[in-house]
């Protein structure tokens, strides 16, 4: 009798082929063992990306007094950190931050804002900076601005952006959890006008809030619904401060099963490390090669990142070529 092919492998050759697990076979991947899923979702990345790997960079547009209560964040007007804050970022400013991103080799510059969402005025000065990073750089250029609805979706758009983040952060069942001041529902119809303004989407979420794995699976789940192909992954730095500053930290074990089962839920997406890889053994190494092709590098919003330089040699190392990827 021919021994039985082995879990992992099976639905590796499987989705290699073109299917798509569900829900309860994303479930049964939490018990496999480690190394095989790892190197069955390394497999897979290679299949559908090859070498790609999508590095992008962020500047933190307009930091703190945010209205929103997001148990992890350190810019939430509710609660006190060291957090620095000011304004909106000048044209001039956001600009000479994109062109030392570009001359790096930077493929994409997002630029991040606090609060629920800019307002009109705010739409229009950005608008006016975006304009002239694509004048000036050959990045693209991604935006984080809240909750806005398709119209200024649109301006942005036009101005020169192509794509924009908004986190899902975590299940629909778990959200409330995190957050009481906005509704999943809200970031789900964020998404929609964005794309419906005729632009890309990146959507993923922060690990090590409290959620199960469970809930990281039904959030990539919904992303997969809307067609995310950028997911985020976060690894919770547990900030002073905030309702989560006692969190633990997650195991670098934990971490890559949840890379490799991201990986193989969107077998050709980019599964893109984000903030708290610098806290990480090799800032990360190893998650690129258990199914992760895509970084944030330099500096996160209010916590030191990786340097650009440090990155692409080590992508070198690891035989990926920057490439912007699903627009």
């Amino acid at each position: 009798m021919e021994n039985p092919i082995p879990f992992v492998t099976a639905w590796k050759e499987k989705i290699l082929n073109g299917a798509v697990i569900d829900k309860d076979t994303a479930m049964q991947l939490v018990e496999q063992p480690l190394e095989e899923l790892c190197s069955a979702a390394d497999a897979i990345r290679q299949h559908f990306c090859q070498k790609d790997f999508d590095l992008c960079t962020i500047v933190n547009g307009k930091s703190g007094r945010c209205s929103e209560d997001c148990k992890y964040c350190a810019q939430s007007a509710h609660y006190i950190t060291e957090v620095e804050t000011y304004p909106l970022l000048s044209t001039d400013e956001i600009v000479k931050q994109a062109i030392y991103n570009d001359e790096r080799g930077v493929v994409r510059y997002s630029i991040v804002t606090s609060g629920k969402k800019l307002s009109d005025s705010e739409i229009d000065k950005v608008c006016e900076s975006i304009q002239a990073v694509r004048e000036k750089t050959g990045v693209a250029v991604c935006v984080s601005f809240g909750l806005l609805d398709e119209a200024a979706f649109r301006k942005l758009k036009a101005a020169g952006a192509s794509r924009v983040h908004c986190n899902l952060e975590s299940s629909r069942r778990y959200f409330p959890e995190v957050c009481t001041t906005h509704t999943y529902d809200e970031k789900i119809a964020t998404l929609k006008a964005a794309q419906k303004a005729g632009l890309s989407i990146c959507s993923g979420g922060i690990m090590g809030l409290g959620e199960t794995m469970e809930d990281r699976i039904d959030m990539v789940l919904t992303a997969r619904e809307l067609g995310v192909k950028s997911i985020p992954v976060n690894i919770l730095n547990p900030i002073p401060g905030t309702p989560y500053e006692k969190n633990p930290r997650l195991t670098m074990d934990e971490i890559r099963r949840i890379v490799a089962i991201f990986r193989f839920l969107i077998p050709d997406g980019s599964i893109r490390m984000a903030g708290g890889r610098g806290f990480l053994p090799e800032q990360g190494r190893v998650c690129f090669t258990s199914g992760a092709n895509a970084a944030i590098s330099g500096d996160m919003l209010t916590t030191s990142g990786i340097t650009i330089e440090k990155d692409r040699q080590m992508l070198e190392e690891l035989g990926y070529h920057t490439e912007r990827c699903h627009g």
